[in-house]
């Protein structure tokens, strides 16, 4: 047998060498990381309450002048835990009116009774013209549409079913019809076996 033969079967046994880790080349984004020197961007802090926009508008106020826009923007908040609220911001600038609109919806919060990762029985509400109706539905996840959605999510209802009654396209007053339906449960009182 040659040499040039066994060279060959020599270099096709052995292993390529992978990942930065192992001595290969690095990925384009990828970028090495100093152990010993602190970064100096802080870290984040997580969030209290998880938020979702629910519609962002552009209004127009007509002056002399001419029009002078500015946006309102409707937030919903919640923890998953059973506690949720929606709130309405308008600024010149839609951070700015988001950022207001999730400080009213810490205001409007309401904490709902739930019954493991459902709720104990079926309750209806009605805001300004939107009429929600929200059901238990073990096993199912959460079967609703829209801002109703959103809300039940963010509430950390995973087992619901919710239904928009009117024609109403509204999603704040959706949003808030839900709230005022999950803020009518009723609490479970626990029966003391002491007589």
């Amino acid at each position: 047998m040659s040499p040039e033969i066994e060279q060959k079967e020599i270099v096709a046994e052995t292993p390529k060498v992978v990942g930065p880790e192992l001595g290969g080349e690095r990925r384009k984004n990828e970028r090495k990381r100093n152990e010993r020197k602190p970064s100096r961007r802080p870290e984040r802090v997580r969030q209290e309450f998880d938020q979702k926009v629910l519609s962002v508008r552009r209004v127009t106020r007509v002056t002399s002048g001419g029009r002078r826009f500015s946006f309102s923007t409707a937030v919903a908040i919640g923890d998953k835990k059973g506690r949720v609220g929606v709130g309405l911001g308008k600024s010149s600038d839609t951070p700015i009116a988001v950022e207001k609109a999730v400080r009213a919806a810490k205001k409007a919060m309401v904490t709902i009774s739930m019954k493991g990762h459902s709720i104990a029985h079926p309750v209806e509400a009605k805001y300004a013209s939107a009429r929600v109706i929200i059901m238990p539905a073990p096993g199912k996840g959460v079967v609703a549409g829209s801002s109703v959605r959103t809300v039940l999510e963010l509430a950390g209802i995973k087992e619901v079913s919710g239904k928009i009654l009117s024609r109403s396209k509204n999603k704040l007053n959706n949003a808030r019809a839900a709230i005022k339906a999950l803020g009518r449960l009723k609490v479970q009182r626990i029966k003391n076996a002491v007589a």
